[in-house]
Formats: C-alpha cells, sequence, structure tokens
C-alpha cells in the first residue's frame, strides 16, 4: 500500500530544493504517491489567500506534508505564518518540532577546533503554544496611546507530552536531557515548564535532566557545544536556539525539521528550515540538503527507517567528499547537481 505524501513547494528557493528531496526520495523505489499542491504566497497574489478554504480537510487525507518553504516580500510574514503553516500545525495537533543540529564530517563549521564529534544535539520544541498561541491584540492603533499585547500560553497537557517524547529520545541516545526555560524571569509560564518536567523525570531514572536558561543555553551551544545532547524548549526558545544550532553545523541550508503528529490528529510535516531565500531565489545556488535530510526524517517517520538511513549516509558522503556543494558550504555545485550526488550516493 503507498502512502501519500501532500507536496507544498512553497515560496522561493522551495521550488528548487523540494525537486531534488523528491528526485532522491524516487531514486529508492519505495511506495510513495505524490501530489503536489501549488500553495504558498503566489497563491495568496492570485487569490487572497495563502491557500484554500478546504485546505486543511484535502490535507486530512495524506499520510504526511512534504513542505519546501513559506514566505516571500510581497505578502507580510504574519499572514505568510498564521494563514499557512501555524493552522496546519495546531490543526494536526503537530506537537513536536525535532530539529537534528549534527555537523557532517567534511564540512567546516565556525567553531574552531570543533568537529562533527562536538556538535551532534537533537533539539525537541513544543510546537503548538507558547509564544506563538496567538492570544492577545492591540488597540488605539495608530496614536501614540497604541498598546500591543502578546500572551504567550502554557498548559500542563502541552508542556507534558512534548517533554515525554524528550525523556523518550534522551533514554535512546545519551540519557542526558537539558530543559531550557527562563524561569528566573517568568515567574509563572516557566515556572510551570519546570514543574511539568521534573514531575516526569522522576518516570526516567535512568535520564540525567539538567534545566538550563535560554541566555546561558545560548553561550552553552558555542562555548561548549560536546556537553549538549538532547535538548527540549519551549515554541519561541527553541526556534531561536536552532538557527544557532544551523549555524553551528556548517550552514542554514543543513537544517531539517519534522513537524510530528503524534496522537493520529492528522499527517506531520517534513522542511528544511532556512526560509525561502529571496536574495538567491531562481539562481540554482540553494543549498537542497536540508530538504532532503527532511525528506529522510519523514521517511523514518512513515516506517522506512533504512532507506533514511540510506539518505543520511549518502549527506555524509557528499559532504565528506566536499566536491559536489554549494556555495554556502564553500563549494560551486548547483541545486541540481547536488541532487544528482545524492542520488548517486543513495544508489551506489
Amino acid at each position: 500500500m503507498s502512502n501519500r505524501i501532500a507536496v507544498i513547494a512553497g515560496d522561493g528557493v522551495g521550488r528548487e530544493v523540494v525537486p531534488e528531496g523528491l528526485k532522491v526520495l524516487r531514486a529508492l523505489s519505495l511506495p510513495l504517491e505524490f501530489t503536489e499542491l501549488p500553495w504558498g504566497c503566489d497563491y495568496h497574489e492570485r487569490s487572497g489567500r495563502m491557500m484554500p478554504g478546504d485546505a486543511l480537510s484535502t490535507l486530512a487525507r495524506f499520510d504526511a506534508i512534504y513542505l519546501g518553504a513559506i514566505g516571500w516580500p510581497t505578502v507580510p510574514d504574519h499572514i505568510s505564518l498564521w494563514e499557512c503553516l501555524l493552522p496546519i500545525r495546531k490543526t494536526f495537533e503537530q506537537y513536536v518540532n525535532l530539529r537534528p543540529v549534527r555537523l557532517p564530517p567534511g564540512i567546516s563549521g565556525p567553531l574552531a577546533g570543533r568537529g562533527p564529534d562536538d556538535v551532534d544535539m537533537l533539539f525537541i520544541r513544543e510546537n503548538t503554544e507558547g509564544e506563538y498561541s496567538g492570544t492577545g491584540g492591540r488597540v488605539h492603533v495608530g496614536t501614540d496611546a497604541e498598546l500591543a499585547v502578546e500572551v504567550p500560553v502554557f498548559t500542563r497537557r502541552a508542556i507534558h507530552r512534548c517533554a515525554r517524547f524528550a525523556f523518550e529520545r534522551a533514554r535512546e541516545r545519551s540519557g542526558r536531557l537539558i530543559s531550557v526555560t527562563k524561569s528566573n524571569a517568568s515567574r509563572y509560564a516557566y515556572v510551570l515548564w519546570d514543574e511539568v518536567v521534573m514531575a516526569l523525570a522522576s518516570r526516567y531514572a535512568d535520564v540525567e535532566v539538567e534545566r538550563v536558561h535560554v541566555d546561558a543555553m545560548a553561550a552553552r551551544m558555542v562555548l561548549r557545544p560536546d556537553s549538549v545532547d538532547v535538548v527540549v524548549a519551549s515554541n519561541l526558545f527553541a526556534d531561536i536556539l536552532t538557527d544557532l544550532g544551523g549555524a553551528l553545523q556548517g550552514s542554514l541550508g543543513l537544517a531539517a525539521s519534522a513537524n510530528l503528529s503524534l496522537d493520529g490528529r492528522g499527517p506531520s510535516m517534513f522542511e528544511p528550515v532556512h526560509g525561502s531565500a529571496p536574495d538567491i531565489a531562481g539562481q540554482g545556488r540553494a543549498n537542497p540538503i536540508g530538504a532532503v535530510w527532511s525528506a529522510a526524517l519523514m521517511l523514518r517517520h512513515l516506517g522506512y527507517g533504512p532507506e533514511a538511513d540510506r539518505i543520511e549516509r549518502a549527506i555524509d558522503a557528499v559532504c565528506e567528499d566536499g566536491r559536489v556543494l554549494t556555495g554556502d558550504l564553500g563549494g560551486t555545485a548547483s541545486t541540481a547537481e547536488v541532487g544528482d550526488a545524492l542520488v548517486r550516493a543513495v544508489i551506489r
């Protein structure tokens, strides 16, 4: 039986990297059926919407969503985010955002004297609430008395299910988990977060848990990356820290992510995190490795573990070889040339 994959290439370089990801996936000859959906900022310019009114019910019929990038200068960022990505994440309860931060062999990261053994982290980001809850508003707009209120929302249920997933991943890896908060300044939301995580810790006696404030965590990732393995954090904190992680692993073009729906509420969504990159869109310069790595995360989620491993080994082989890399990694290859090299490495 085939797995049905909704493909949303989206905007900018998303339209360039997704075809390379599909090329690698098709090289594996798996029972996957792809349906391309032309949603995003171009769709908004034609229709006034980021996606059609029945988009969520359409997506509900798929087993997974493969996304390129959403966003373009002609559409305000808060519209492209709140009318496309966030409705998908919230509707299908994609409550875990999984982001590996790993420096591949052969890639020079920005930290002197640090190599692949030092930069190998797994971030688990709570993906449905926190600072992205959408609770708030503006009054007296356009006057000198204008007021904007943005209210982070944290619930015990959401923290618990995300932290439980993180404990399980820590148990599979090194047995070490870092929980990132700011509970010295946020007396309610992050104190609740700390309490829920520490209550769960009593059920995972084999996992060592550290609580680290977000500012100290940013410094630690730079100064002692080898001391970081599995990290669980709120929507906003993990969003920021994983972009730092993308820099540490050599390029944001390598960064992959999975938005996981784990309670049967709908499909999960897989996407590189580099965004639409308008400055290089249409030039064939975008790095497709993040999109291909995201495809590997998708395969693993769908039960194709050995094939996901093949893709990740192919990424390492192409990076270590170093002859076919895009400009962000110091090479001169085009997006398609890197995709071709990955296909060759996968089928070798």
